[in-house]
């Protein structure tokens, strides 16, 4: 059983055969995937996939690189989306610094509301963070988000960041950059993070695992990073596995069978 606890299956580019991956995937063992949203558009879609395939949850949220496209409205919108019986997350939401747009106090300010309304209907949030761990760690710290907790998806930083996340009530994801062969910081991560408190993901389409970089990704690559778990962990394919689709659905609250 493979728990994909982050995909973008609402992307432009699963617009030719998005029912046959989606199918194809839970064939080869793929038993629960998590829809991240990053706009009022994909939160939409992705609610239409929750509800079209029992195996497929949603994760409700607005981009920090979305962050501008919205007006005080979104929210009122995100709680009623949020009380979606296949919702199981507010996110992605965070802070992206790469692009530095739109402005940061912008970004800050739809992230701390969205995570206001995290902690008032109990979900647990999806962290999105680039080049910003130190204000997003900053703004977890003083929001108080440990009590609905969450993950850091794809992470990418340091052991002494995964320390203050860990610290925070939060789970790490990796992804496909875990098989890079340029990678440093992350198979160190992985191997310093407790199994208990460790997820997996694609993040697709994007971050496809070596051998195949470059190509569109999608959950059927996802083995490639638990082989690469496995051996930074020391342990099997089975055991990662099994390990990381318990927490993933601990951490969502998914109580019943995927499919």
């Amino acid at each position: 059983m493979l728990f994909d606890t982050h995909a973008h299956y609402d992307d432009e580019k699963f617009d030719i055969d998005r029912s046959q991956i989606l199918e194809k995937v839970y064939s080869e063992g793929v038993s629960y995937i998590i829809n991240a949203s990053s706009d009022e558009k994909s939160i939409s879609m992705s609610l239409e996939l929750a509800e079209r395939y029992p195996f497929v949850y949603a994760a409700v949220g607005i981009h920090p690189q979305s962050a501008g496209d919205v007006d005080d409205g979104y929210l009122k919108k995100l709680y009623e989306h949020a009380k979606h019986e296949k919702v199981v997350a507010i996110g992605e939401i965070g802070l992206d610094y790469y692009y530095d747009f739109p402005p940061r106090d912008i970004q800050k300010k739809r992230f701390i509301e969205q995570i206001n309304a995290a902690k008032e209907i109990s979900l647990p949030v999806v962290i999105h963070t680039r080049d910003s761990f130190e204000d997003v760690l900053k703004i977890i710290k003083s929001e108080n988000v440990k009590e609905v907790g969450g993950v850091f998806h794809c992470f990418s930083g340091s052991i002494e960041v995964a320390r203050e996340v860990l610290n925070n009530n939060f789970y790490i994801s990796v992804g496909g950059i875990v098989t890079f062969k340029n990678a440093k910081k992350v198979p160190e991560v992985v191997k310093y993070v407790p199994t208990d408190r460790l997820l997996i993901e694609t993040d697709c389409p994007y971050l496809t695992p070596e051998p195949f970089r470059g190509k569109r990704n999608d959950s059927g690559y996802l083995k490639y990073v638990v082989e690469k778990v496995a051996e930074i962990k020391g342990i099997t394919f089975d055991e990662v596995a099994e390990i990381t689709a318990k927490n993933a659905l601990r951490l969502f609250r998914i109580e019943t069978p995927g499919g």
